[in-house]
């Protein structure tokens, strides 16, 4: 597979290392931050407190405990679903 690099604020990434790519909610609840998925964070966004939106990028095998991971966060749901269209124009050239 040919390398494929995606420049964001911040760094770069080697998409063709990538294993698996997703986007993400940071949100805070009880004191504690996790990534939950776009959709629960908007049927849920009146309980808890959106920190930022997330492009996970994951490098170790589909299967294993992702350990080796890039969360690359955005202020807007719009800069994060621009990323991805970036990211999947770059993949198909």
């Amino acid at each position: 597979m040919r390398q494929t690099i995606y420049v964001y604020d911040g760094g770069e990434i080697d998409l063709s290392l990538v294993t698996r790519l997703y986007p993400a909610a940071l949100i805070s609840a009880g004191g504690e931050s996790a990534s939950v998925s776009l959709e629960w964070a908007d049927m849920k966004k009146e309980q808890v407190v959106l920190e930022a939106y997330v492009l996970i990028c994951d490098f170790d095998p589909v299967g294993e405990v992702p350990v080796n991971r890039v969360e690359i966060r955005y202020e807007t749901k719009e800069e994060l679903f621009a990323a991805m269209n970036d990211i999947a124009t770059l993949v198909k050239s």
